[in-house]
C-alpha cells in the first residue's frame, strides 16, 4: 500500500439533541451506569456489585440490573467500597490492531485479544471505540471516554471509516457500481459511499471502501454478494485520523487536536 490517499471527512451533524444528551431522562442497570461513566468495564463493574461494594444513596446495591435514572449529578449518589467515585483521567488512544486478535477485554474461547497490546503499559481501563474483526487489522480506538465513544461510533454523526482492501479478483465497473447504488444481504441493505480500485495485478486488487457506518463484516458481506472473497482489510483511517505509519501491534496518544477533530461539533468535549 504505497499510496495514501487522504482520509474522509467527518459527515456534517444535525443540530438538536446530540450524544451529549442524550442519556439524560433514561433509566440504566447500575452496572451499566458504572460503564458509562468510565470507572470501569461492565463486566467488572456487575462483580463489584455482587460482591458488595458498591452502594446508591447509602445503601448497598447487589443487583447489577438496579435501574438508574441518568443525570449530571448521578455520580454523586454512587460509592465504591464507601468512597465517592474518583473520575479517572480520560485517556484516548489509537492502535495498529494486528490480524488475528478478538476485539473483546476476555474472550471466552481463549483467544488472545486487542488488550494484549498494552501489556505492562499501566493504563487504566479502556474500552474500544468500535470494532475490527478477528481476521481484520489497522486503526482502532480506546478511550475510557463513553461520550465522546458514542459519538465518534454514531451511525448518523460519527465520522466515516476508510479501508483498504485486498481482494481475491479484479472487479468489474458493474461489480463496484452495484456496491456504491447498495445491495440486500440477509434481508439487510448494505452499501458503501466510496468504493474504488487503487491498484491491480494480474489476479488480485486493492480496493479502497469508505462506509459512513460499520455494521458487523459490513465490507466482506457486502463483496461475498458480488462474489469477490477478502484476502486482506486493513481500516487506514477514521475522519481525518489516519493509521500513517504506526507500527503493527503498537499503539500511541491522540493529541487534543485530534480528539476533538474526530467529534468536533458535541458540545463539551
Amino acid at each position: 500500500m504505497n499510496r495514501r490517499p487522504p482520509p474522509a471527512s467527518s459527515r456534517p451533524r444535525r443540530s438538536g439533541a446530540g450524544a451529549a444528551s442524550a442519556g439524560t431522562g433514561l433509566r440504566h442497570g447500575l452496572a451499566r451506569t458504572l460503564s458509562k461513566l468510565g470507572v470501569c468495564s461492565r463486566t467488572e463493574a456487575a462483580r463489584w456489585i455482587s460482591e458488595g461494594r458498591v452502594s446508591v444513596d447509602g445503601r448497598v446495591v447487589l443487583d447489577p440490573e438496579f435501574p438508574l435514572l441518568q443525570s449530571p449529578t448521578l455520580a454523586q449518589r454512587l460509592r465504591v467500597d464507601g468512597q465517592p467515585l474518583q473520575g479517572p483521567a480520560r485517556h484516548y488512544l489509537m492502535l495498529n490492531k494486528p490480524r488475528g486478535l478478538v476485539t473483546t477485554a476476555r474472550d471466552e474461547h481463549g483467544r488472545d485479544t486487542v488488550y494484549r497490546c498494552f501489556d505492562g503499559a499501566g493504563l487504566p481501563w479502556l474500552a474500544p471505540v468500535g470494532r475490527l474483526d478477528k481476521a481484520s487489522e489497522g486503526l482502532l480506538l480506546f478511550s475510557n471516554d463513553p461520550q465522546w465513544a458514542a459519538a465518534v461510533t454514531d451511525p448518523e454523526r460519527g465520522p466515516d471509516k476508510t479501508y483498504h482492501v485486498q481482494v481475491d479478483c479484479r472487479p468489474d465497473a458493474t461489480q463496484l457500481q452495484n456496491m456504491l447504488d447498495g445491495v440486500v444481504d440477509e434481508g439487510e441493505r448494505l452499501s458503501a459511499r466510496h468504493i474504488a480500485v487503487l491498484r491491480e495485478g494480474e489476479r488480485h486488487a486493492w480496493l479502497e471502501v469508505v462506509l459512513e457506518e460499520g455494521r458487523n463484516r459490513q465490507i466482506r458481506r457486502l463483496l461475498a454478494t458480488q462474489d469477490i472473497g477478502v484476502l486482506r482489510l486493513v481500516r487506514v483511517a477514521i475522519g481525518g485520523l489516519a493509521l500513517g505509519d504506526l507500527p503493527k501491534g503498537a499503539w500511541r496518544p491522540l493529541s487534543e487536536d485530534e480528539r476533538r477533530a474526530l467529534v468536533p461539533d458535541v458540545p463539551g468535549l
